[in-house]
């Protein structure tokens, strides 16, 4: 009889390891000599024990009734029925977000650092859950220490080539939150559409919005659809994105792209460009000669003010002005950039593109924002007080680290999430090649960089830019399992992560992404 009970002992504390399958990784997990495990019903109270907690009782209920077809009773008040406690802990980590979690006989416990870091115990209670629809959860007894290594871990869409529904930018939000990550960077301008409703200037989605046509296949193309194509966010709706996301602990970051891949705004101002037309929101894709005027300051006016309807929208410190892929072509031909650079003693259009910059800069500043820019504008020089994203590699990131400034990085190589996953493509990407494991094996602290240095750098965040994802159901197959790589990369610890270990866990991730609904490629598997 003991023979037999040490190997049914045996095969309950195999199967209750076979449930911890955790991404990202946590700092520290322990399981107990006896395996256990307890078991979430509809009856399981959800108990919350500090204020403020109504969030993470709110995201977990939303996602059993989505996932598993029941939700919990939310009392404030524990009872006989053993229950989800929700709480804070005293936790000291340099990054906010840390929590305890045990679960034992006497059910759930999470305890956060503050509401976002009970929030963060959520999401990993949701991992310990069966891959399978049931009515009845076993959870493994464990015991988990946890906090993120970054304060930055973000994630990219780009709506501007391709727009996506408010319903799937809701879901991508909880994408984002279920991997732990709390920043999400709205790509809205570009030259191939608006997608911001501004109030002062109804053409920049009226006409701004929407292109006649979209190139076939990958650039340069095999011919154009011809198809009206477009669509945009009102003010009302991007407001609902952002409770959304805040409910989720996610700050939005708006991108509003100056001084280039501006085609769209100057369709709807022509005479916000050096030649005043004609343009056309571009039905193809790549740089375009026509950005917005340096030498006119009804430019700047324009940019200011929709920048003062966009701001308000968002809570966030940082707001992006892009900055990258700007061509000087017009500038050099245009007497009013001449001008401008004359009269400030510009050497260069490079000069003139750091003037432009720096000047949005200080208009930013002066309403309490921070700038973020793409690692182009290093060039010219870098604005007093702008927060680089080091995209063309790393090297932009360490030279702005160098001179003190914040970093985010985002090396193309790595975390272009738009790169193909597998060396024969099965769809049309826009080329690269980023399978898992390279995404995984990425370190953004660089090298290059001393201890000192590196405390400028943020964090990372991938990037998803669809001129080839024309559907949601692409950007999902596109992001996934990247994201749970990088989400790993940006909360572990650099000395846990393991490929080997992830491999095996990502083979249970795939099954939630199946539950979830989502579309992933399987190369890997």
């Amino acid at each position: 009889m003991k023979k037999v009970w040490f190997i049914a002992s045996l095969f309950l504390s195999m199967s209750m390891y076979a449930q911890v399958n955790i991404i990202p990784q946590p700092v520290e997990l322990k399981m107990p000599e006896t395996a256990g495990q307890f078991v979430i019903t509809a009856k399981t109270p959800i108990i919350l024990e500090g204020s403020g907690l109504e969030n993470s009782a709110s995201f977990l209920n939303d996602y059993l009734k989505q996932i598993y077809g029941f939700t919990l009773p939310i009392t404030k008040k524990a009872g006989k029925t053993p229950g989800i406690r929700l709480n804070f802990d005293r936790l000291d980590h340099p990054v906010p977000g840390a929590y305890n979690m045990e679960i034992n006989a006497k059910g759930v416990y999470i305890g956060g650092d503050n509401a976002t870091g009970t929030f963060y115990g959520v999401q990993t209670l949701l991992q310990l859950l069966p891959t399978e629809k049931a009515n009845s959860l076993p959870v493994a007894y464990v015991t988990i220490k946890d906090h993120p290594r970054f304060q930055y871990r973000g994630l990219h869409l780009d709506v501007s080539r391709h727009f996506a529904p408010l319903s799937f930018v809701k879901r991508y939000i909880d994408y984002i939150a279920l991997h732990k990550m709390n920043y999400f960077h709205w790509h809205l301008t570009d030259d191939q559409g608006w997608r911001i409703e501004i109030k002062k200037y109804p053409n920049l989605t009226k006409v701004g919005a929407w292109r006649n046509g979209t190139i076939i296949g990958r650039y340069p193309g095999t011919g154009n659809d011809s198809l009206r194509y477009g669509g945009f966010y009102t003010q009302k709706e991007v407001k609902e994105i952002v409770d959304y996301a805040t409910k989720r602990y996610i700050t939005v970051i708006p991108e509003i792209e100056m001084p280039g891949h501006a085609s769209a705004a100057l369709t709807a101002y022509p005479h916000l460009g050096c030649t005043g037309g004609p343009y056309q929101v571009q039905q193809t894709w790549g740089v375009f000669n026509d950005v917005f005027c340096a030498g006119n300051d009804t430019v700047f006016t324009f940019l200011q003010n929709v920048l003062d309807e966009v701001m308000p929208l968002f809570p966030a410190k940082y707001v992006h002005i892009g900055g990258d892929e700007c061509p000087k072509d017009s500038w050099k031909k245009c007497p009013k950039c001449q001008k401008r650079m004359a009269d400030n003693k510009l050497k260069d259009e490079h000069e003139l593109q750091s003037y432009f910059v720096q000047r949005m800069e200080k208009y930013i500043n002066s309403k309490g924002k921070t700038m973020i820019g793409w690692d182009e504008i290093l060039e010219g020089g870098l604005a007093p007080n702008a927060v680089v994203m080091s995209w063309r590699g790393e090297e932009g990131g360490i030279q702005a680290a160098k001179q003190k400034h914040d970093v985010i990085m985002t090396p193309g190589n790595f975390v272009y999430l738009d790169h193909s996953q597998t060396k024969q493509e099965d769809s049309v990407t826009i080329g690269g090649y980023t399978p898992v494991k390279e995404t995984y094996s990425y370190e953004p602290l660089p090298k290059e960089l001393s201890a000192d240095e590196s405390k400028y750098i943020l964090g990372a965040q991938g990037n998803v830019w669809t001129e080839y994802m024309k559907n949601t159901k692409k950007v999902e197959y596109m992001i996934f399992p990247r994201l749970s790589a990088l989400s790993e990369v940006l909360w572990s610890p650099a000395e846990k992560r393991n490929w080997e270990d992830f491999e095996k866990r990502l083979q249970v991730q795939t099954k939630r992404y199946v539950l979830w609904g989502a579309n992933y490629n399987k190369a890997f598997e």
